[in-house]
């Protein structure tokens, strides 16, 4: 699925410049919450980027947009902490999406017998 993989190729990106900010701009707490989020975003960016397009079920593309979403939520809730000082209350439904999309990526793969 082209989106997913593009949306996965844009998040590597993003985490780059955030690894960035984080190592140049930021201090303290606030560089330890923008190097999470950014090593969150790599790393489910590039998983978005290498099983997107050779996702076939529906049940794979619900993991996916499972990962994307919890991905969001949870590397953004943190990056507004550390930038806006607002509280992370999303970042535990996007850590518990990021769960939930990996047990169904493998439970997919179960099924197909890979």
């Amino acid at each position: 699925m082209r989106p997913l993989a593009a949306a996965g190729a844009v998040l590597c990106a993003v985490a780059v410049a955030l690894s960035a900010y984080a190592a140049h701009a930021a201090a303290g707490p606030d560089q330890s919450r923008l190097q999470t989020a950014a090593l969150f975003a790599f790393g489910h960016g590039l998983a978005l980027a290498a099983f997107a397009p050779r996702a076939a079920s529906r049940g794979m593309h619900a993991a996916l947009f499972a990962l994307l979403a919890g991905v969001l939520l949870f590397s953004g809730s943190l990056v507004a902490e550390a930038l806006f000082g607002l509280r992370p209350r999303l970042a535990p439904f996007g850590g518990t999406l990021l769960i939930a999309g990996w047990l169904l990526f493998g439970a997919m793969l179960w099924k197909r017998g890979e």
